[in-house]
């Protein structure tokens, strides 16, 4: 698993039959590269996310015959980039501030 930062919404109408269902997004890893993910989530744009490769990637979504590589698993509710520890706050808390990538 690794945590990344949704850059934006993947906006794509024509697509394989199995992604039809999925919503995607563009992540940015820690160096600064862009992916694609499956995000069964429902993350926005800012949101620091852990993801799941590979096999395991489709599993995370509600169909398992999803043709991805990268899923999003989960939303982190408070994490500091910097430092790369967990911080202290509320959910709503977390969201309004803003974090350097």
């Amino acid at each position: 698993m690794e945590i990344m930062r949704v850059a934006s919404n993947l906006v794509c109408t024509s697509r394989h039959e199995g992604l039809m269902k999925c919503s995607l997004r563009i992540l940015k890893d820690r160096k600064g590269n862009l992916h694609v993910a499956v995000d069964p989530v429902g993350t926005r744009p800012g949101n620091w996310v852990f993801t799941s490769t590979g096999t395991a990637a489709r599993f995370a979504c509600h169909d398992p015959a999803t043709l991805t590589d990268l899923a999003i698993n989960g939303i982190i509710d408070f994490w500091d980039p910097d430092t790369g520890q967990t911080t202290g706050g509320s959910r709503g808390q977390a969201e309004g501030r803003e974090v350097k990538a």
